[in-house]
C-alpha cells in the first residue's frame, strides 16, 4: 500500500500529552457517583479495574501499531480482514465517535447551564463549543499535538491540588470495606469507567506520525500513571469526604467537593469556579479528540487526501445528535450504553485484527521508510 508521505514529527512528550488530554475528559465530574453506584465503598478498586481495562485496549492498539507502523487502524484492517469489512468497521467507528462527541458536548452544556449560565439556552452553548472544536479539528496532527501539550500544565497541577486539599475534610472510614458492601455491579461499573477513557483510541492514528514509534510503551506507561493517579485521587477524595450514601444523591460529586474545598489560609473559600475553569479545558480536549478521531476515520474510509473539510461537514449531524436527549438523565443513560457498546469497537476490534494478523502472518513490509501519512 503506497501512501503520500512526510517525515514523522510527533515526539514522545507530545504523544503522552495527547494520550492524557484525550483520556482526561468530561466524565470526571460524574465518575465518583458512577463508581459508587456500581461498587459502593469498593469504588476506588472498581476504578482501578476500569483503568486497567482501558490500558489493555490501549496496549492492543499499540501492538497493532508495532505490527503496522505506517498504517492507521482503518488501513491496517484493510490489510488484515479485507477492504470492505474494514471499511464497514470504519463506518461503525465513525458513527460511534460522532455520537460520543455529540453526547459529550451535551453533557458539557448541561453542567455549564446548571453551574454558570442558567439563563443561556443549551443550544447556544452547545453550538459555540462545537464551533470551537470544529475550527480546531481542521488542523493537522502537529497542531493537534501542540494544543494538547499546551493544555497539560493547566490540567495537571489543579487536578492534583484540588482533591489533595479536599482530603482535610475526609473521614477515611468512609472508604471501608475496600471491596464494597454487597455484590454490586462490578462488570457494568468497570465498563462504565473504561468508557470514559475511549479518547485513547487516538493512539491508533498517532503511531504513524511518531518520530519514535517503538517508544509507544513509554507513552502508555507515563500516560497511564497520570490518568490512573488523577482518577483514583478524585474517587478516593470524593468517597472519603461524602461517603457512599451521600454520593448517590449528587449528580456531580467532584464539583460538590470543589465547593467545600479551600486553599490554606482561606485565600479562596471555594474552588468550584477554579475547578470549572479547569474542567472546561479538559472538556474541550476530550471533545477535540473524539471529533478529530471521527474525521480521521471517515477520511481513511473514503480515501480522502485531507480531513479538514470534514470538520464542518460533520458539525450539523453532531449538533442534531447532541440535541436529541430531552434531559440530563437521558444524556447519562445514553452515554452509559454508548460507552459499553463502544468498548466492543475500541477493544474488541483491535483484538480481532491482532489475532487474525497473527494467524495469517500479515505484517508491515520491511524496508518501508520511517515516514507518516501527510494528511496527519
Amino acid at each position: 500500500m503506497i501512501h503520500k508521505t512526510v517525515y514523522r514529527h510527533i515526539t514522545v512528550m507530545e504523544a503522552v500529552a495527547i494520550f492524557i488530554g484525550s483520556s482526561f475528559g468530561i466524565g470526571i465530574l460524574a465518575l465518583p457517583r458512577m463508581a459508587v453506584e456500581a461498587a459502593d465503598t469498593g469504588a476506588p478498586l472498581l476504578t482501578l479495574c476500569g483503568l486497567c481495562l482501558t490500558l489493555f485496549g490501549a496496549l492492543l492498539i499499540t501492538l497493532l501499531a508495532r505490527r503496522f507502523p505506517n498504517d492507521t487502524v482503518v488501513r491496517a484492517g484493510e490489510r488484515v480482514i479485507g477492504k470492505w469489512p474494514a471499511r464497514l468497521m470504519g463506518v461503525c467507528l465513525a458513527v460511534f465517535f460522532i455520537l460520543l462527541t455529540a453526547l459529550g458536548a451535551r453533557e458539557f452544556t448541561t453542567v455549564v447551564a446548571v453551574a454558570v449560565l442558567p439563563r443561556t439556552p443549551v443550544e447556544a452553548t452547545t453550538l459555540v463549543m462545537l464551533l470551537l472544536a470544529a475550527s480546531s479539528v481542521r488542523n493537522n496532527f502537529t497542531s493537534f499535538a501542540y494544543i494538547q501539550l499546551f493544555y497539560q500544565p493547566f490540567l495537571f497541577i489543579p487536578s492534583v491540588l484540588i482533591p489533595t486539599l479536599a482530603l482535610k475534610n475526609a473521614i477515611f472510614t468512609n472508604l471501608l470495606p475496600l471491596w464494597g458492601n454487597g455484590e454490586g455491579h462490578w462488570w457494568a461499573g468497570m465498563a462504565s469507567v473504561a468508557a470514559l477513557l475511549q479518547g485513547g483510541f487516538v493512539l491508533g492514528f498517532l503511531v504513524p506520525a511518531m518520530i519514535e514509534p517503538r517508544r509507544m510503551p513509554q507513552v502508555l506507561l507515563w500516560g497511564g500513571i497520570f490518568i490512573g493517579s488523577v482518577y483514583l485521587l478524585f474517587v478516593i477524595a470524593s468517597l472519603a469526604v461524602f461517603g457512599s450514601m451521600e454520593i448517590r444523591n449528587l449528580m456531580w460529586p467532584t464539583l460538590e467537593m470543589a465547593k467545600i474545598t479551600m486553599l490554606p489560609g482561606e485565600v479562596l473559600e471555594r474552588l468550584d469556579a477554579a475547578f470549572l475553569a479547569i474542567w472546561v479545558t479538559a472538556a474541550f480536549a476530550g471533545l477535540y479528540t473524539t471529533y478529530f478521531i471521527a474525521s480521521l476515520v471517515i477520511k481513511d474510509v473514503l480515501r480522502f487526501e485531507d480531513h479538514a473539510f470534514l470538520s464542518w461537514a460533520l458539525l450539523p449531524f453532531i449538533f442534531m445528535a447532541a440535541m436529541l436527549p430531552p434531559n440530563v438523565v437521558q444524556v447519562y443513560r445514553a452515554m452509559e450504553w454508548l460507552g459499553r457498546i463502544g468498548l466492543v469497537l475500541t477493544i474488541g476490534y483491535p483484538l480481532i485484527l491482532l489475532a487474525v494478523a497473527w494467524m495469517r502472518g500479515v505484517r508491515e513490509e520491511r524496508g518501508l521508510p520511517e515516514q507518516a501519512d501527510s494528511t496527519l
